[in-house]
């Protein structure tokens, strides 16, 4: 089986996984189909050589932030309520939303891209993509060198605005969990490990008159 018919394949199934992640009214499934999506998508990756991105996928779309929408999906115990959807302003929102994405990808590809000249890479030449033999290769950097070059030289003050973005975020929900109420009652320990057990067991005799 060549790598184009698994390309086929997995892209097959990553579409049909998310018309159902979209379509389907029960949450858990829709999770369970996004799972698929990000696993087949990880699969396209791995085939096209990034296999950073590959296993950043599974590490982190996969074995974090789908199993945490899977449980906190199973846990709230979302019920399905007899609401009427408008599909037709969905269908004219999505068609909006799929302009803007095919738009941004065209301009990607139309753009030559600056940061690889700082890892001596070149993209095009006479304005053709570069073809590079597999001899060549082996004095290039790997994937996860490349994209380590990028993003600590050409977008290093991105990456530290995305950090600091998420050490706020950490910050903020360690703050909203810690947010004690006044009237909620709670357990004492010490009180209770000083009690005295004489006063707090006390025998009747029942038989006695």
């Amino acid at each position: 089986m060549t790598s184009t018919t698994l390309f086929w394949i997995f892209s097959i199934i990553s579409l049909i996984s998310a018309c159902m992640v979209v379509s389907l009214s029960n949450a858990v499934y829709s999770v369970l189909f996004l799972i698929v999506v990000f696993c087949n998508t990880a699969s396209i990756l791995l085939l096209l050589g990034a296999e950073f991105l590959s296993f950043l996928f599974l590490i982190v779309y996969v074995g974090a932030i789908a199993v945490l929408f899977l449980f906190v999906v199973m846990m709230l115990n979302v019920k399905i309520d007899g609401v009427k959807i408008n599909y037709s302003t969905i269908f004219l929102i999505g068609i909006l939303i799929s302009l803007i994405l095919l738009i941004q990808i065209w301009t990607a590809l139309q753009l030559d891209i600056e940061a690889y000249a700082n890892i001596g890479v070149s993209l095009y030449q006479n304005n053709f993509p570069t073809i590079v033999s597999w001899i060549q290769e082996i004095e290039l950097p790997s994937n996860t060198e490349s994209i380590g070059l990028i993003l600590y030289t050409s977008y290093s003050l991105v990456f530290i605005m995305c950090a600091f973005i998420l050490l706020l975020a950490m910050i903020g929900s360690i703050v909203l969990t810690m947010n004690q109420r006044s009237g909620v009652k709670t357990q004492q320990i010490t009180l209770q490990l000083y009690r005295n057990q004489n006063k707090v067991v006390r025998f009747i005799d029942l038989r006695k008159n």
